[in-house]
């Protein structure tokens, strides 16, 4: 007989109720002893394969199984993202009315690709997506679509800006031996590099532009560039600007830069996956500033807004330029609504599509823009306390400016010139267990990155984390 989860009877949907109760419970008992796990996984390479058999159960095994081996082999392996040590790359932060959100949409488990497939979804995203475009100050014009991540949002940006540039012709066609340049900052996120590759650019035509000292592209080298290309024979066809980059969220001059690609005819795509979320406060308001001349943008709110990863909002300025680009219309998804509604599967890459707007839209309603805010300025204010600790302590030193909640610093020069106390201490603060930063290294030297970013990071981790610094630089650094 087959297991009983398989049946939708009264004794199946009690063995489920069963089974998502201790979920949920198993849920809550993580975050309320999340504290306790070391937040980078402190396995060797293997430790968590070798514990698997060559294959799956023919018969089902029991609940009390399954959670053992998850409590006892899997969860040594787990990095733990939503510690409140955690502080490297960007955080992934969500929150529980996000996490209710996505079991919901586990539960509903659609398909959600047209707006026929289902118009809730459709009709919901929009309107999210109008809100976010609001709380952000984006052009009122703008328009968008939930991508899984700020990767496939690029992809898509430098995809539209082909068809866009060649008159639809490549898509037919194919490249006709004509050469298409693009232009990014060396400090450009590397999807930027990966998505240029996939959509056919090449990479010897990703044409890396200089920036100040404080990592910002150089508007007057980006118009350099193009005017060589230019005389070259070559086309310039897209612009690809930072607004918070990974290593250090250096932001480039967007103005500027709108300004150059709308003199010279180039898309200009703004890539602000994670410092996006900080243009709804009032005092970031200048960030906007030239938003108006891009043509499409994206910021992340699984990133630094609490909603559950996967969650991309991509904006564009035409919309039509898009869904020309991605729409393919065989009989079977056609439709009769098609001119009245927005099917999403032609905003994007993928056909299939999850219901992700739900758990954007719960997560705002149950939380409020208000605490929103309030907490992104909470991060803030941690990295200015940061900051100032790194100042006053004689053996450290900023790498460079502090943007936002993001402090990169590193072993001051005189005692570390060849940057390897630098990394020695960032391995050693991931060894310990009980905080978690990235080591980079951003114009030929080392730097340590410390984001503030998570949901559940307060003052005391700061101070916890800052105690456990001095200690091992007592060791670090020679007598």
């Amino acid at each position: 007989m087959d297991p009983v989860l398989f049946h939708n009877s009264e004794e199946g949907r009690q063995a489920y109720v069963d089974l998502a109760s201790r979920a949920v419970l198993w849920i809550a008992d993580y975050y309320r002893n999340i504290e306790n796990y070391p937040v980078r996984s402190q396995v060797l390479p293997g430790d968590i394969y070798k514990q698997f058999p060559d294959q799956f159960p023919a018969q089902p095994v029991t609940d009390d199984e399954v959670f053992r081996i998850l409590q006892e082999v899997i969860m040594p392996g787990m990095t733990h993202w939503q510690h409140p040590g955690f502080y490297a790359f960007f955080p992934g932060n969500t929150s529980f009315p996000s996490i209710a959100a996505e079991m919901i949409t586990a539960g509903m488990s659609a398909q959600c690709m047209l707006w026929e497939s289902s118009p809730a979804a459709a009709e919901l995203e929009q309107r999210c997506m109008e809100w976010c475009r609001d709380l952000l100050g984006l052009p009122s014009g703008w328009q968008g679509a939930i991508q899984d991540t700020a990767s496939s949002a690029t992809l898509t940006a430098l995809l539209t800006a082909r068809e866009w540039k060649s008159g639809f012709r490549i898509s037919k066609r194919g490249f006709d031996g004509t050469i298409y340049r693009i232009y990014a900052s060396a400090q450009a996120h590397s999807s930027v590099e990966k998505a240029v590759r996939l959509a056919g650019f090449g990479t010897d035509h990703l044409v890396h532009i200089a920036v100040d000292e404080h990592l910002a592209m150089i508007p007057a080298q980006l118009e350099a560039a193009i005017q060589r290309d230019l005389h070259a024979g070559l086309v310039p066809t897209c612009v690809i600007s930072t607004l918070g980059t990974t290593g250090t969220g250096a932001i480039d001059p967007i103005h500027a830069i709108s300004s150059i690609t709308n003199q010279y005819g180039l898309w200009h795509h703004v890539d602000a996956a994670y410092a996006g979320s900080a243009l709804m406060l009032e005092e970031y308001a200048h960030l906007r500033a030239g938003l108006e001349g891009a043509d499409s943008y994206v910021f992340n709110p699984h990133k630094w807004m609490f909603v559950q990863f996967d969650c991309s909002a991509y904006y564009v300025r035409d919309p039509e330029l898009l869904v020309r680009t991605m729409s393919i219309n065989p009989s079977y998804l056609m439709t009769s609504q098609g001119d009245k509604v927005n099917d999403y599967r032609d905003w994007g890459i993928p056909l299939g599509r999850r219901f992700r707007a739900l758990k954007l839209w719960m997560t705002l309603q149950l939380l409020g823009t208000d605490a929103i805010k309030s907490k992104l300025r909470h991060h803030i204010a941690l990295a200015e306390k940061i900051e100032a600790l790194v100042m006053h302590d004689l053996r450290l030193e900023l790498a460079y400016q502090r943007s936002l909640n993001i402090v990169s610093f590193r072993i001051k020069t005189e005692l570390d010139p060849e940057g390897k106390l630098t990394k020695k201490l960032s391995q050693e603060i991931n060894n310990s267990g009980k905080a978690y930063m990235t080591h980079a290294v951003i114009e030929g030297r080392g730097l340590i990155r410390w984001v503030p970013g998570q949901t559940y990071t307060e003052e005391v981790h700061i101070e916890n984390t800052w105690r456990l610094i001095q200690s091992l630089l007592e060791k670090i650094i020679p007598e």
